[in-house]
């Protein structure tokens, strides 16, 4: 694994430590949807990653000289019951950090208790674009991320509807009516606008809707050939299922998603091929991400999922190498060095050289996401003249 720096530095800290190696625990904390939604595959992905993490970590000797363990609670994608677990995470269980949540409302819930009580959440599944911004202008900001962010994914994608122009003459946008598709339709149409793309047509369904083609035909009538949409795994598969009711395949971006084996499943392996889409990791894996995948690949629900066992394996690197950097577990302390990591972490997505900062708490970006497309039922890297022509200056927020 890549972590050989990291495993000296470790085991340097605890050899220092001394007796201390007996010291209580340090305690990381995980609150999201583990057993209620569809998501919730992937808050298990998340989880099974960051288990893999701290136990390399405390292979390589703990940190700061103390063992790390994982404290978990399912909120079962409901608001409420994820506010309460992040009081009895922080009150009750005393943890130094907290990682996810699923579903990027329940963060919006309670990010406030996070800044509060000065406590670092480090999301590693929930994308939603407001989750990571400060609670109000020049305050301390406690929210931190690795994982997917929506208006980074919309800026890659409304990039390549820019590039596609000759092509991509009529555009329309379609959202779920949750705070999810509403969050990803304002980047939409915010990041449109600064494309200089003209949108013909804006149509919104229910999460739970199984015909849309009310909705695909008044985008058919007004002759759009190129469709961005924002919702989730099902709901997605469900377009493409109404798309094939009124045999009208306009080329079709949509959010990560698509990803999810429910979308797969509902859509089946031939319509599941018709969009393209974006996330952190293909079936084209590194070494390293093999590794991991071998490790626990037989306990993932689907394949599909690993992304997020990556996502929660470098989340906790990041918080410990800023532990360790801090030399102390204290909320402000650890924040500051997050936003000034002094050396590089050497994660199984990427090498993050000074990832975060004062006023950015986002790991990865647009030039980070890779191109999907399923095809013979995997999850496969999709590349055409488009995407291989696209710099990180396109990619306008």
């Amino acid at each position: 694994m890549r972590l050989k720096h990291l495993y000296l530095a470790f085991a340097a800290t605890a050899a220092l430590a001394g007796t201390a190696a007996c010291a209580q625990d340090i305690k990381f904390g995980y609150n999201g949807d583990l057993s209620a939604s569809p998501s919730a595959q992937s808050g298990q992905a998340a989880v099974l990653g960051m288990a893999a993490a701290i136990e390399d970590i405390n292979a390589a000797g703990g940190l700061l000289g103390r063992k790390i363990t994982l404290v978990t609670r399912d909120d079962v994608s409901a608001p409420p019951k994820s506010i309460q677990n992040m009081s009895d995470l922080i009150d009750n269980e005393g943890v130094v950090a907290v990682f996810g949540p699923t579903n990027s409302g329940n963060a919006m819930a309670w990010k406030h208790i996070a800044n509060r009580k000065k406590i670092p959440v480090m999301g590693n599944v929930g994308s939603g674009t407001d989750i990571t911004k400060p609670m109000r202008p020049n305050a301390d900001n406690y929210m931190f991320r690795v994982s997917m962010v929506d208006r980074e994914q919309v800026a890659a994608l409304m990039a390549y509807v820019k590039k596609n122009g000759e092509k991509s003459k009529v555009v329309g946008l379609m959202a779920e009516t949750t705070g999810y598709g509403q969050g990803g339709m304002k980047d939409m149409q915010e990041i449109a606008k600064l494309q200089g793309i003209e949108i013909a047509a804006t149509e919104h369904f229910g999460v739970g809707d199984t015909d849309m083609t009310s909705q695909l035909n008044k985008m058919k009538a007004a002759g759009v050939d190129t469709l961005v949409v924002w919702a989730q795994g099902t709901p997605n598969a469900q377009l493409i299922r109404s798309m094939e009711k009124i045999n009208y395949f306009p080329l079709t971006l949509t959010s990560w998603a698509s990803d999810n084996i429910t979308f797969y499943d509902a859509a089946g392996k031939e319509l599941s091929e018709k969009p393209i889409f974006m996330r952190t990791v293909s079936d084209q894996r590194t070494a390293e991400q093999q590794q991991l995948y071998d490790r626990i690949g037989a306990k993932l629900r689907a394949p599909s999922s690993f992304s997020f066992a990556l996502h929660g394996y470098d989340s906790v690197l990041l918080v410990a190498a800023a532990i360790r950097q801090a030399g102390s577990t204290d909320g402000p302390a650890v924040r500051m060095a997050l936003e000034d990591l002094k050396e590089p972490v050497d994660g199984l997505l990427k090498n993050y050289d000074k990832p975060f900062s004062q006023t950015n708490h986002e790991a990865l970006t647009a030039k980070d996401l890779v191109w999907i497309r399923w095809k013979d039922g995997k999850l496969a890297r999709y590349s055409d003249a488009l995407t291989e022509s696209l710099t990180p200056a396109d990619f306008k927020q």
